[in-house]
């Protein structure tokens, strides 16, 4: 599995906005500088988790971004999937009927355990852990 610059960005807001649940939304212009997300570019990414559920905005003055959800019920999995699309290694393993070789191919096992894999390693990643190890680095970068 390879994450796009779409896929780390995207998450990288998400992360953003997790360290500010609850507390409203939160201007594109505060996530773009504290995530280093070019602006024009986090626009794009903001519109697709919106569209996948996971956002909402508000627009005006007091508007902006916030989690839909409580950042400890958002799994990784869930946002790369928002943002990149399926786990899958290879596509036959979405849409079998395009292979001809399904009912003998050696190789399908084993790319089953690869997106097996990497769907329970993300899934038991939350977006709230993500914030918390950010936490913890920023205060290990300003320890004294």
């Amino acid at each position: 599995m390879r994450v796009s610059m779409k896929g780390d960005y995207g998450v990288r807001a998400l992360v953003e906005l997790a360290h500010h649940f609850g507390e409203g939304p939160t201007q594109s212009a505060v996530i773009a500088g504290r995530q280093s997300i070019p602006e024009p570019y986090l626009d794009q990414l903001l519109t697709s988790l919106r569209r996948a559920g996971l956002i909402r905005s508000l627009r005006g003055p007091q508007g902006g971004h916030a989690l839909i959800r409580d950042p400890h019920d958002l799994t990784l999995t869930e946002a790369i999937t928002a943002l990149e699309g399926s786990l899958a290694p290879i596509g036959c393993l979405d849409d079998p009927s395009g292979c001809p070789k399904i009912a003998s191919c050696s190789l399908r096992p084993v790319w089953c355990e690869v997106q097996a894999a990497t769907t329970r390693i993300l899934d038991a990643i939350t977006i709230a852990d993500l914030a918390e190890r950010e936490r913890a680095g920023a205060s290990a970068r300003y320890a004294i």
